[in-house]
């Protein structure tokens, strides 16, 4: 039987293109760095969240793009501390402002800007740092227990412009999905996971590559973080491949895992799910997602993706 998404409890919230920038002074001003920041702002992505430089002040903004991402804004700001008080290669908040900033009812977080001058990040890169992260004592917070399928639920719910058939299709997936992974058997000892540790989330710092996006911090199976390098191998457009030496540095080859072909499913039904949210309000989504939905209702393995832009 399927389980039914039922739509985030709250105010329903989604940051279009057309009012973004209106939202980013009116959070700078709140800030108390002056809506005039926003003037020279450089959009870096707009997926879940709308991420911007602002090269003035030296700072990065993220805006959560829908009620279902502002939820887990907490958590990442305890997990932005938590690793700062490590050392951890990770971005840093700006503890000068209020976190997070709320303002034109979008919420946001403000982050030291890191210059991207550094050699461009490999996959041994993202082996040392998850290594790094694996290898903290457990946060003083209460983190996250690994639960996928209550969050592609909640964007299911969430979704805007689609339509029932497909609505139908991912609910029916997760749920099948979900069956299989309570019966893996993980080889590697379940702790502090990043959560979404693909390539596109490390930065070129001038000291060396620092990670970044802490919206899916939890405590759960490490093959999940081993997982996206290993997908952007089989599946995406990539064109290198960063999972090797990822491997190779990290000492677990997931690829070769019995259990890798369901993380792979899970992996590709999150990358589907993650813009539903948004995929009406920024519209230039819709190309890739429909490509990816396409794919995904064919059992189409093959055909690659590319990246959200």
């Amino acid at each position: 039987m399927s389980t039914t998404p039922t739509p985030s409890a709250g105010p329903r919230f989604a940051l279009t293109r057309d009012r973004v920038h209106e939202v980013l002074a009116a959070l700078c001003e709140e800030a108390g760095i002056g809506s005039r920041a926003a003037d020279d702002a450089e959009l870096i992505k707009f997926t879940n969240n709308a991420v911007y430089r602002l090269p003035g002040v030296g700072l990065v903004v993220r805006i959560a793009g829908s009620a279902t991402v502002a939820e887990r804004v907490p958590v990442v700001i305890e997990a932005a501390r938590w690793l700062a008080r490590h050392d951890a290669p990770a971005v840093r908040l700006v503890e000068e402002i209020p976190q997070p900033v709320r303002a034109a009812g979008a919420t946001a977080t403000f982050w030291h800007l890191v210059p991207s001058t550094g050699p461009e990040p490999t996959g041994g890169d993202l082996g040392r740092i998850l290594q790094y992260i694996h290898a903290l004592p457990a946060p003083g917070f209460t983190l996250p227990s690994w639960e996928p399928f209550d969050r592609i639920r909640s964007r299911i719910a969430d979704a805007e412009g689609l339509n029932e058939a497909d609505r139908v299709f991912l609910t029916e997936r997760t749920d099948h999905l979900q069956l299989q992974v309570q019966d893996l058997e993980f080889e590697l000892p379940a702790g502090v996971l990043h959560g979404d540790p693909f390539m596109g989330n490390l930065i070129p710092g001038p000291q060396g590559p620092v990670i970044c996006d802490f919206d899916s911090l939890s405590h759960g199976p490490r093959e999940w973080d081993l997982t996206p390098a290993a997908v952007g191998k089989v599946r995406m457009d990539y064109p290198v491949d960063h999972h090797t030496p990822l491997a190779a540095e990290y000492g677990f080859d997931v690829l070769t895992w019995a259990g890798f072909p369901v993380l792979r499913q899970l992996r590709e039904l999150r990358l589907v799910t993650s813009v539903l949210p948004v995929l009406n309000t920024n519209p230039d989504l819709r190309a890739q997602w429909q490509h990816r939905m396409d794919t995904l209702r064919q059992g189409d393995t093959s055909t690659r993706w590319s990246t959200y832009r």
